[in-house]
């Protein structure tokens, strides 16, 4: 949880389907749960990503809102998306922050902690 009570929790699934069975790169679905824990309406504005491939390449995502949505949140609210990335490799992390939004116009970070983009069974 961050500083302003805001809680971020994501979970990742592969998505073999969503590409050819030759294909070269890897398909992941992330769900990610906004939870507004503190006492005040907040409004996500930016999102920033850095996905990151098993051999270190990285790409950087970054724009206003998520799917489409500069979703508002009020006290003990949560917001739902889900979302996905496609990587080189069968295993990959992904980090980055919201750009969020006090009702009095004061902006702030949320951090989201690097999560791990993994096809199942594969260790590394």
């Amino acid at each position: 949880m961050s500083d302003c009570n805001i809680e971020v929790r994501v979970k990742t699934r592969h998505l073999p389907e969503h590409l050819p069975s030759d294909a070269t790169q890897f398909a992941f679905a992330y769900h990610i749960s906004i939870v507004n824990h503190s006492e005040s309406t907040v409004q996500l504005i930016n999102r920033y990503w850095r996905i990151t491939d098993a051999n270190g390449k990285a790409a950087e995502v970054q724009g206003a809102g998520v799917v489409g949505k500069q979703p508002i949140l009020g006290p003990g609210e949560t917001f739902e998306y889900t979302s996905g990335a496609v990587i080189d490799t069968p295993v990959g992390s992904m980090q980055g922050y919201y750009e969020m939004e006090h009702e009095n116009g004061e902006r702030f970070r949320v951090p989201i902690e690097a999560f791990r983009l993994a096809v199942r069974n594969v260790i590394h």
